[in-house]
């Protein structure tokens, strides 16, 4: 028995892999995250297929229907939103499915983090200010290990990518300031990334919780923090060696 976990991408349906989608038009049963995940990418099931929204359902319940439609011989598809891997919940779902000996195979997808990177039009990475990104959540109601509390991680003063953390704005400007940060220091929220109602914010670490809720977000939204949103780092005379005529690589010799 073998069950394929897809990531469905942001919200656009066209955002999916190749394979994913092949397996998805292949599949006699499908079940997503209906809160999340686009219906017109459900939609390119195949006719027949049955469709099962998970959004009501508890862990016990969706692994349950799962096994049991693979006994009979279904070939079954789990759709999750963005990529599996980033706050996915899929292990826990795994490790019962190991239980049952069923395979499961992850067929990843276009984070959210990425698309809202694409969507304001900025690289997360610039060379001489900042080589690392760092994906975390404030901590809220689910509380984060010690070592990766948001004032620790932002003290390394990296372009931070927040997931589920819209309802926690004032906390996270409190965290950042605290580790250093300055307030004018850029923040792209983008909410709804890659769906018809994206909106793209553009504030400072100082104005977060302002911008945030002008616009009425607290929730869905992705918020970028860091010196690599600065909307005019074009200008700016960051340049990578990749394409320095003067570097050598292995597919180029450099020319004084």
């Amino acid at each position: 028995m073998k069950l394929s976990i897809i990531g469905a991408g942001p919200g656009d349906p066209d955002l999916i892999t190749v394979k994913g989608l092949k397996l998805l038009e292949e599949a006699d049963v499908v079940l997503y995250a209906d809160s999340l995940v686009n219906e017109e990418l459900i939609a390119k099931s195949k006719p027949g297929a049955e469709v099962l929204k998970t959004a009501g359902m508890h862990l016990q319940e969706m692994v349950d229907l799962m096994v049991d439609r693979l006994k009979i011989g279904k070939k079954v598809v789990r759709v999750h939103t963005g990529d599996p891997a980033v706050y996915g919940a899929i292990m826990e779902q795994i490790a019962l499915l190991k239980k049952e000996d069923v395979e499961v195979e992850i067929i990843p997808g276009v984070s959210s983090v990425f698309a809202s990177a694409a969507a304001a039009g900025a690289e997360l990475t610039i060379p001489d200010l900042t080589q690392t990104v760092i994906l975390t959540r404030a901590e809220g109601r689910t509380p984060v290990p010690e070592f990766e509390k948001l004032k620790d991680l932002a003290s390394h003063h990296c372009t931070v990518a927040l997931f589920l953390s819209a309802t926690l704005t004032k906390k996270v400007m409190r965290e950042f300031i605290e580790a250093g940060w300055e307030k004018e220091t850029p923040v792209v929220v983008v909410y709804k990334a890659t769906w018809p109602d994206q909106k793209i914010v553009r504030t400072t670490i100082e104005k977060l919780d302002d911008a945030m809720r002008e616009n009425g977000i607290r929730k869905q939204a992705m918020i970028l923090a860091g010196w690599a949103l600065d909307e005019e780092i074009h200008s700016k005379d960051f340049r990578s060696k990749l394409y320095d005529k003067s570097f050598t690589h292995g597919f180029r010799k450099g020319v004084k």
